[in-house]
């Protein structure tokens, strides 16, 4: 969630920049114009920064200032356009972050934002950034963070990554933490016959080309007041590149076959899975209109460098299936070490569809995570897997197996006959047979 900063400040323009400002560095913005308002606001929402102006209609900014607790509400800061020397003293006494003049420089300003949001940032859950994103990897902070700052802007986003990294997942988190009204609509610039994309992107008028039977909304005036997102837009045919950058730098689209220019209110969200740099250099993407597209980028990483994210997303999806399906299955001992191992080429969407595929052929309860058909990875052995090699004998295979369980579950032997689906009376029995072949051996030497 982004953090809420409080603007207390009588003069409505100062306080509407100060919040359009506060909204461009990902925070919540919430105006008082008086100490009362100010107070009603901080008993309903807790605040991460506030913003004080010391002279108010019902009293001095100093009021507020005396019994703030920034360890309920976070730090504060000083606002005036008449400092003194008994204000400085007095805020120098008080938990007061900075003590800005009016007129300041804006990014000074920004900057105890961005200070503020970092800081609530590193005490966030990570998970809790974006809603659908699921992660616990570094590798997705900074693209996490990067998204929830831009979200509340109107700046158009460029999102960067391989096929299956979640480029549509992060586009729809951007926009529904955007607040916007209206809906979320998507095309994928290259899956579209290229003689119909005009008419999908643009919409068309009755009679325009044949078979073009009634009017037709494209894609952006559907997307009114909310976002449309523009996937691989790099495989958009160049000559229609044209009327894509005309709509983005008028506000307005023609439908096919019509005269009448339609106003822009949809905030535009790009994405493709190749470079675009590259991209521009090879001819397939006009660079006029990847600056226009690129006001803020953002690269998704691949999964191979998110870490352990592998093992919860499919942990997620058997969930999301248990859900569909009525059932109460589980990933199988020892399947993080082969969700490790692997590479994941077609990342995100690969392992949704490896692990939707092992759910299918698994018997029981246990969902047996296999590698993708014709992949050979090698397996390093972890606390959750062990290896065993080509030659072993079945009753050394068991003993390990049983050693193993045992470790994993802590020397609970209920525990580890349910892992190994065995009874309990079984792992004492073999307990017992592996100390009795254990004295054998001592003896014998």
């Amino acid at each position: 969630m982004p953090i809420n900063v409080m603007i207390v400040d009588d003069d409505r323009l100062f306080a509407r920049s100060a919040a359009e400002l506060v909204r461009s560095q990902g925070a919540s913005a919430h105006v008082a114009g008086t100490l009362g308002e100010a107070r009603s606001l901080l008993r309903r929402i807790p605040m991460q920064l506030s913003l004080v102006d010391l002279e108010l209609p019902d009293g001095s900014g100093l009021e507020l200032v005396r019994g703030h607790d920034p360890a309920v509400h976070g730090p504060l800061a000083i606002v005036t356009a008449n400092p003194s020397i008994e204000t400085a003293a007095a805020s120098v006494s008080a938990p007061v972050l900075d003590y800005l003049i009016k007129p300041f420089d804006p990014e000074r300003l920004a900057t105890i934002v961005r200070h503020a949001v970092h800081v609530a940032g590193a005490a966030m859950p990570i998970t809790s950034w974006l809603p659908g994103v699921a992660t616990q990897s570094d590798a997705m902070r900074q693209p996490m963070l990067l998204a929830r700052r831009v979200a509340p802007s109107d700046a158009r986003v460029f999102l960067e990554g391989e096929t299956g990294t979640g480029k549509e997942v992060f586009a729809r988190a951007i926009h529904e933490v955007s607040e916007r009204k209206g809906p979320f609509v998507a095309i994928n610039c290259g899956a579209v016959p290229h003689e119909l994309l005009a008419s999908q992107l643009f919409g068309h008028e009755r009679g325009s080309f044949t078979g073009a039977i009634g009017r037709h909304a494209g894609v952006f005036e559907q997307a009114s007041g909310g976002t449309l997102f523009l996937d691989e837009v790099t495989e958009m045919p160049v000559d229609l590149q044209v009327y894509l950058l005309r709509a983005l730098e008028t506000g307005t689209v023609r439908r096919v076959g019509g005269d009448a220019e339609i106003a822009l209110s949809a905030r535009v969200i790009a994405a493709s899975n190749r470079d675009p740099r590259e991209a521009v250099a090879q001819g397939l993407l006009r660079e006029d209109l990847y600056y226009r597209l690129a006001e803020f980028s953002i690269r998704l990483p691949p999964l191979r460098e998110r870490g352990d994210d592998a093992v919860l997303l499919a942990q997620r999806f058997v969930e999301e299936l248990n859900a569909t399906h009525g059932t109460s299955r589980r990933l199988a001992f020892g399947s993080a070490a082969v969700l490790r191992a692997q590479r994941w080429s077609g990342n995100v969407r690969e392992l949704r569809n490896v692990v939707f595929r092992s759910w299918l052929l698994s018997n029981g309860d246990a969902v047996v995570v296999a590698p993708p058909d014709g992949v050979h990875q090698d397996v390093a052995e972890s606390a959750d897997s062990i290896l065993f090699p080509l030659g072993m004998s079945l009753a050394e295979m068991e003993r390990r197996a049983l050693q193993k369980a045992l470790a994993w579950c802590k020397g609970d032997k209920t525990a580890a006959a349910r892992l190994l689906g065995i009874s309990v009376r079984t792992v004492h029995n073999h307990l017992a047979r592996l100390r009795r072949q254990d004295a054998g051996d001592g003896a014998a030497a």
